[in-house]
C-alpha cells in the first residue's frame, strides 16, 4: 500500500482485503501529516516510513523493494484510499497464479461505465486517448493503462529497471513500458472504482502534465525499440532487489 494522508480510508481498505489470499501487508508512508502511520501500526501492518514526501513513484519503489526482500512471489498494489475494491484481489492475481500473465491491470474501462461511477469526463477522454496511443506504441489491445490496481509477478519486478523510473506519477506508465520492452505478458481484469471526497485524485493541471510526460515516455520507448536511441531504463536486470536512489526510510515497524 503506497500511502499518503490515507487515515480516513486505510482501515476500510485493509478490512476488506481477503486475508486468506494475503500473506503480508506492507504500507509505505510517504511523509503523511495525518494519522496514517498510527492507524497502520494499530492494524499491525508492516510499516515503512519515508522521512519526507518523495512522491508516488518513490513510494512504489520502496513498496516493491521491501516486498521482494520479504520473499513475495506475487505483489499487489492496492491504494489505501478505498477507490478500488480490495475484495477483487483474488481475481487480480488469478492470471499470474495460472501462469498466463506477469502483470495484471485492474481496468476501470473494460466493463461498465466509468463515467457513471463518477470519473470526470475530461479524465475519461484523456484516459481513452492516451490508452489508444499506448496500444499503438506497444502493439497491444488493452482498455486502460492508468489504473492504480495492479499485480506483479516476482520475476517481472526482479527484471525491469524500475529504480531508474520517476519518483512521480509517471512511474506507473514507465514500469508498464519496461514490462512491454522485456516482453512480459500483460492481462487486465475489470474492476469498478469509487470517486468520493476522501479518495486520492489528480487535478486537471497535474493530469495535463502527466499526459505530456506519457507522450515523452512513448517517444523515448519508440526510439529505444527501434534502436535509434537505446535507453538503459528499458534494459533488463538480473535479480536486483534494491534501488540505488531509494528514499531514506525514517523508520520501520515489524509486527
Amino acid at each position: 500500500m503506497p500511502a499518503y494522508n490515507a487515515s480516513r480510508t486505510l482501515r476500510m481498505t485493509y478490512e476488506e482485503l481477503p486475508k486468506e489470499h494475503v500473506h503480508l501487508v506492507i504500507l509505505v508512508d510517504d511523509g503523511s501529516t495525518d494519522d496514517t502511520i498510527d492507524i497502520a501500526r494499530a492494524l499491525k501492518l508492516e510499516v515503512f516510513v519515508h522521512n519526507r514526501n518523495y512522491g508516488y513513484g518513490a513510494n512504489q519503489k520502496t513498496c516493491y523493494a521491501e516486498a521482494l526482500k520479504a520473499g513475495a512471489d506475487i505483489v499487489v498494489m492496492v491504494h489505501p484510499d478505498y477507490q478500488y475494491d480490495p475484495t477483487l484481489l483474488p481475481q487480480i492475481i488469478q492470471p499470474i497464479m495460472e501462469g498466463t500473465a506477469h502483470l495484471v491491470l485492474g481496468s476501470r474501462l473494460k466493463e461498465g461505465s466509468a463515467l457513471q461511477q463518477g470519473m470526470p469526463w475530461w479524465k475519461y477522454i484523456s484516459n481513452r486517448f492516451l490508452t489508444w496511443l499506448e496500444n499503438v506504441t506497444f502493439g497491444l489491445h488493452h482498455s486502460e493503462y492508468h489504473t492504480g490496481y495492479r499485480a506483479f509477478d516476482r520475476t517481472l519486478l526482479e527484471t525491469v529497471n524500475y529504480s531508474m523510473n520517476s519518483d512521480k506519477f509517471i512511474f506507473d506508465q514507465e514500469i508498464i513500458a519496461q514490462a512491454v520492452a522485456a516482453e512480459f505478458k500483460i492481462e487486465e481484469v475489470a474492476v469498478p472504482t469509487r470517486y468520493f471526497a476522501e479518495a486520492s485524485q489528480i487535478g486537471f493541471v497535474a493530469s495535463s502534465i502527466y499526459g505530456l510526460r506519457i507522450l515523452s515516455l512513448l517517444a523515448k520507448y519508440t526510439l529505444h525499440k527501434t534502436g535509434m536511441r537505446r535507453s538503459r531504463q528499458f534494459e533488463s536486470l538480473q535479480r536486483r532487489y534494491n534501488h540505488p536512489a531509494a528514499p531514506e526510510i525514517a523508520g520501520r515497524d515489524r509486527t
